[in-house]
């Protein structure tokens, strides 16, 4: 069976169960998950108590701890993120070398901030809510359109509703069937880099 090696990085909450078991999925299908912890430990009961967290330290200590916990795995990699793990994912899959693909779910940050362009032959999904008032609200969605137009093998998934963190089960905003089919879809996709 062909396996894909993930990065994958947590949302604001910290590294919660909630990721673990969608690591697990992952896991369950055959493929190696890695789940660098962002916040040292710490996890959040709200989005604001995270943000406070982070807000000491800034999002580029956390964009930094990101890039160091890969530091000792081979370069051949999908990056996915969670939200803020989006920042994460995104810039290792842009700078980092043989990436082999991108998972971008509930955010997606302007192309600009890591390159001119997203790296040639890095197939990239998104993955967000229509109606999110952080993804579609705060602009990420537009950020999402430049990176799969500039992807050449990109996609953006909009799934019916205004969850952010729709695909997690152990939170009041999990959306059962959204999260069925972004788990499908991301099935899929490793797959097809593997």
């Amino acid at each position: 069976m062909d396996m894909a090696t993930v990065v994958l990085f947590h949302h604001i909450l910290g590294l919660t169960p909630g990721i673990t078991a969608f690591a697990d999925e992952l896991r369950q299908a055959g493929h190696i998950v890695h789940t660098p912890d962002l916040f040292e430990g710490h996890t959040f009961g709200s989005i604001e108590e995270g943000m406070g967290y982070v807000q000491q330290f800034g999002f580029g200590a956390v964009i930094e701890r990101g890039t160091q916990g890969v530091e000792n795995l081979p370069s051949d990699l999908v990056y996915a993120g969670f939200s803020v793990g989006v920042l994460c994912a995104q810039k290792l899959a842009q700078t980092r070398s043989g990436a082999r693909g991108a998972l971008l779910y509930y955010a997606c940050a302007p192309l600009s901030e890591f390159g001119d362009a997203w790296p040639d032959g890095v197939p990239v999904q998104v993955h967000g809510m229509d109606a999110d008032p952080v993804f579609v609200g705060e602009g990420d969605i537009g950020f999402a359109r430049e990176v799969v137009e500039s992807a050449g093998q990109g996609r953006l998934f909009l799934y019916p509703g205004d969850q952010h963190y729709f695909a997690d089960r152990t939170l009041p905003s999990y959306d059962p069937d959204a999260a069925a089919l972004l788990l499908s879809r991301t099935l899929a996709f490793l797959r097809s880099v593997a």
